[in-house]
C-alpha cells in the first residue's frame, strides 16, 4: 500500500470532519500523545528487557496510531501524504547523498574558452603582515600573481576575518563556484563574457554580493561555534538559508552536503592559517580538493 492510498482509507474512519472546531487540534494532540505512548513502551523495555515479550507488537501498534494521526493531519491541511514523503526523501537526499554516482559532477564553465574558466588547479599563498594602522593585513597571491586587495579585519578585535578569502577558495574547490574568485580575486578575471546572460547573472555584481553575503553569514554562525573547531556537521538551518540565497543561480545544482563540505574544510584551513599567520593552499577543482601544503 502506498501512502496516498493509506491516507484515503484512513480518512473514511475520521470522526471529526473538516467543519468541526476540533478538527485540526485533535490529530495534532493525537500524534503527541501517541509519541508519548511509544516512549512509555520503550521505558518498559529498558526496565524489563527481553522479558517484555510484546514490545515489538506494542511498538508496531503505536507507530500505526502515529501514522493514522499523521495522515489525518495531512488531510485536514489538504496535503497529500505521498507527496510529503517524496519531498522529504528529496530533502534528506540533498542533505545526505547516497553517493550512488547517478548524478555526475561537472564544472559550470566546462563549455567556455579556457580564458573564461576557473583554473582547474592553482596554488594560493596567504601571508599576514602589519598595515599602516598597526593591525594585521593579509596579502593573497594565486599562482604567484597578486589577487584582490590587501585585507584587514575591519573590526575592533583581531578576529581573523581578513583571512576570509580562504572560504571563496574552498567554495571553488568543493562547488566549482565563487563569483568573488572569478570576478575579483583572479587576475585576469575569468568572467564568461562570451555568454552575456551568464556573465551578467552568474558572474555579475548581484552574484558577487550573494557570495560575499554567504561568507559573512556563515562567519557569524562559525564565530559562535569556536570557528567550527571540533564540529563535523553544520546546522541544517544554515544550509537551508544558503540554498535559498542561491536558488536562482547555477550553484543551486550543488547539494546541501556539498555546501557543508565547503564550509567545514574552509574553516579547517582558516583556523590553521590564522594560527600560523601564513599558508600555502593547493586547489584542484576536478578532484574537488583543497589542502594546506605549506
Amino acid at each position: 500500500m502506498n501512502l496516498t492510498d493509506y491516507q484515503e482509507r484512513a480518512k473514511k474512519t475520521d470522526q471529526l470532519p473538516a467543519g468541526d472546531p476540533n478538527a485540526f487540534i485533535v490529530p495534532l494532540l493525537g500524534m503527541a500523545g501517541e509519541v508519548g505512548s511509544l516512549l512509555e513502551e520503550y521505558k518498559k523495555y529498558l526496565r524489563d528487557k527481553d522479558a517484555h515479550l510484546l514490545f515489538p507488537d506494542h511498538v508496531a501498534e503505536e507507530l500505526g496510531d502515529i501514522l493514522w494521526y499523521l495522515a489525518n493531519t495531512a488531510t485536514k491541511f489538504d496535503l497529500d501524504l505521498g507527496a510529503i514523503a517524496n519531498a522529504n526523501l528529496a530533502k534528506t537526499q540533498d542533505r545526505w547523498p547516497s553517493g550512488d554516482g547517478t548524478t555526475p559532477y561537472h564544472l559550470f564553465d566546462e563549455s567556455c574558452p579556457p580564458t573564461e574558466q576557473l583554473p582547474r588547479t592553482f596554488v594560493a599563498e596567504i601571508t599576514d603582515g602589519v598595515g599602516a594602522s598597526g593591525k594585521g593585513r593579509i596579502n593573497l597571491t594565486i599562482d604567484g600573481i597578486a589577487a584582490g586587495d590587501p585585507l584587514q579585519d575591519k573590526a575592533y578585535d583581531d578576529d581573523g576575518y581578513r583571512f576570509h578569502d580562504v572560504f571563496n577558495l574552498a567554495q571553488a574547490a568543493k562547488l566549482g563556484w565563487s563569483p568573488v574568485l572569478r570576478g575579483r580575486l583572479l587576475r585576469p578575471k575569468r568572467k564568461r563574457v562570451s555568454l552575456p546572460d551568464v556573465d551578467e547573472v552568474e558572474d555579475g555584481g548581484r552574484a558577487i554580493v550573494i557570495d560575499e553575503a554567504i561568507v559573512a553569514y556563515v562567519w557569524e554562525y562559525a564565530r559562535r561555534h569556536r570557528f567550527l573547531d571540533g564540529i563535523t556537521t553544520v546546522d541544517y538551518s544554515v544550509l537551508k538559508t544558503i540554498r535559498l540565497l542561491t536558488g536562482g543561480l547555477e550553484v543551486s545544482a550543488r547539494s546541501a552536503n556539498d555546501w557543508e563540505e565547503a564550509i567545514l574544510v574552509g574553516y579547517q584551513i582558516f583556523r590553521e592559517i590564522k594560527s600560523r599567520g601564513r599558508g600555502t593552499i593547493a586547489v584542484d577543482l576536478r578532484a574537488r580538493t583543497i589542502e594546506l601544503v605549506g
